[in-house]
């Protein structure tokens, strides 16, 4: 079908692919093999939106599968548990689920006839590249299949970062007011405050007239935990396993109710910094999309997450002008870095619900979500940051892939409008909104470059910026994530492909209950009006979660946290024996 034998044949092939509901993708005449149109229901568990995806991508997903994207999704919905539960009860999750395969969940997915076993639809298809890992995930599921795919798959080793120029957690700063203030030394997380607060002295007010905050949250991520003061907590090494904070290394385990635990030393951080009149009042009423908003609109002033605050803010035009976020060092800190899995994430998994209308198609659509145009296509977020479609937003050339003029504006410069054959509207507003990671940032594509465009000889050639400038002569280093690992600042969780055992339905019940009380009670101490009733709260949260059995969940979580720093170590052993 790509050579036209005349132009004849030409009009009739289009007009046939317009009349089955498909159209032409990335200039190429490619003929559509699904004949009937379908609207998917993705239950995604990531997803910060939820409505059918628009957009270019959602145009490629059509030409391509004669389908649409559905996406439901908990975040936005009200609560993960709840739409979780209400969808199982009702024996359909969705034709597509993005969701948790850790704590027994994919058994149980699988016992309750929620999950449809995939292998028969992708036995035969490129997917199978990940064979071995796939297979490790669903081992010990019964009855025997693959009943989910791993994401963010990797072929390095479990030691390697698996992230390439920006850590997942760093403070990251309004750099261009902390440049004004002559570049204050921070020793410890505390010591960042007065200069937050110096710097919103600087910038009282953002360009669009709306005060300025150093601190803005959300609650759609919380969970065992109240999540914006879990994110802190990386600077120093730390990450979550339920109840328990494990460092990197595994030298340290702790309980986030404990008095010296480092959970509580960041919901006192926070509380200071409340005082201080740095956090936003809206915070507790707010959703995500409120948060970008506010980061585009230069209203926040420090971020946890570089994928956040320099993906929304960090446009070219702000950085020419040498505003923007950049990584400030901290002297003690130590960032926790996720190592590659050869096994992938078991933590966020992608599966086929039992009840889909045409598994056929939705496996073939997972298989291209795994397949190099797949992954540079649907991984154009701040997580990912992957060009987009070839043809649009990049091009192969002599030398290596490079941006189009139409990347350069969309991807650099923060947006561009998408040309009709290509599905119109904006370049953000066509986005994936999957929020979904098959491979690691890490990994290359089949040529052998990186995914990350901005890792291309082509991007990292052109004029640096003001921002970028300033910033590497200062740190004496090109990349955040090399001034870390020259520093000694980076410490790495070794991949590995573990999945925590199910809990009992009483452990179950008991963890919801507790982890209630502690999002609960972690809000109020932020907001507290004074340190005697920042502890009092605190006393409170304790007794309660403490009735409610949290010391057997905790037990339950410290014995996962344990068997999983042995399969760290059986990850890196089983890699160097290959």
């Amino acid at each position: 079908m790509k050579k036209a034998v005349n132009k004849l044949w030409a009009v009739l092939l289009l007009f046939s692919l317009i009349l089955s509901g498909c159209g032409l993708s990335q200039g190429e005449k490619e003929e559509c093999p699904y004949e009937e149109y379908i609207v998917v229901d993705v239950f995604d568990g990531l997803s910060n939106y939820q409505g059918i995806q628009s957009g270019w991508f959602a145009k490629i997903v059509k030409d391509k599968f004669n389908m649409e994207l559905n996406i439901i999704a908990p975040n936005v919905a009200g609560g993960g548990d709840t739409l979780f539960e209400t969808r199982s009860a009702a024996g359909n999750l969705g034709d597509l689920i993005i969701c948790s395969g850790e704590n027994g969940m994919l058994q149980r997915m699988v016992t309750a006839g929620l999950l449809l076993d995939m292998e028969p639809y992708i036995k035969n298809d490129e997917i199978m590249r990940f064979e071995t890992a796939i297979r490790k995930l669903n081992q010990d599921i019964t009855p025997e299949g693959i009943y989910g795919i791993p994401s963010e798959l990797s072929e390095n080793a479990p030691t390697v970062p698996s992230e390439s120029l920006e850590p997942v957690y760093g403070p990251y700063i309004r750099w261009d007011l902390y440049k004004q203030l002559g570049y204050p030394e921070i020793k410890t997380l505390e010591d960042l405050l007065p200069v937050l607060k110096q710097m919103q002295e600087l910038e009282p007010r953002a360009e669009n007239g709306e005060k300025t905050y150093a601190f803005s949250f959300f609650k759609d991520w919380d969970g065992n935990l109240m999540n914006a003061a879990k994110q802190p907590c990386c600077f120093y090494g730390y990450d979550e396993n339920g109840f328990v904070l494990v460092k990197a290394d595994s030298s340290d385990y702790q309980s986030i109710i404990d008095e010296d635990s480092l959970y509580i030393r960041m919901l006192k951080w926070y509380f200071d910094a409340n005082q201080m009149g740095l956090v936003d009042p809206e915070s507790s009423t707010q959703n995500f999309e409120s948060l970008i908003k506010k980061y585009e609109d230069g209203q926040i002033l420090y971020s946890p997450w570089p994928w956040v605050a320099q993906t929304y803010y960090n446009s070219m035009s702000n950085k020419q002008r040498g505003k923007g976020f950049m990584m400030a060092d901290i002297e003690d800190m130590n960032i926790y870095s996720y190592g590659c899995s050869p096994d992938g994430n078991h933590k966020t998994i992608m599966a086929i619900g039992s009840n889909a209308q045409d598994p056929e198609r939705i496996a073939d659509f997972i298989d291209w979500l795994y397949s190099p145009e797949g992954i540079s296509a649907n991984g154009v977020t701040s997580m990912a940051d992957t060009a987009g479609p070839e043809g649009l937003s990049w091009e192969y050339g002599e030398n290596g892939p490079y941006l189009t003029e139409f990347g350069i504006k969309a991807l650099l410069e923060g947006d561009a409008k998408v040309p009709e054959e290509w599905g119109s509207g904006g370049w953000r507003d066509g986005i994936s909104e999957l929020n979904y990671m098959p491979v690691s940032k890490s990994e290359v594509d089949d040529k052998g470059y990186p995914y990350q465009y901005l890792l291309w000889d082509s991007v990292m050639e052109m004029e640096e910026t003001a921002l970028d400038k300033d910033w590497k002569e200062l740190m004496n280093a090109d990349t955040t994530l090399g001034y870390l690992i020259e520093n000694n600042k980076l410490i790495v969780s070794p991949g590995c492909g573990y999945t925590a055992p199910p809990e009992s339905s009483e452990e179950t019940a008991i963890r919801k209950q507790c982890r209630t009380v502690i999002q609960k009670y972690s809000w109020e101490m932020i907001f507290a009006e004074n340190e005697e009733e920042f502890y009092s709260l605190f006393d409170k949260m304790q007794e309660e979660v403490l009735s409610l059995g949290y010391e057997k969940i905790l037990a339950f979580d410290m014995r996962n946290a344990v068997a999983k720093e042995q399969a760290r170590q059986d990850s890196v052993n089983e890699y160097g024996g290959n």
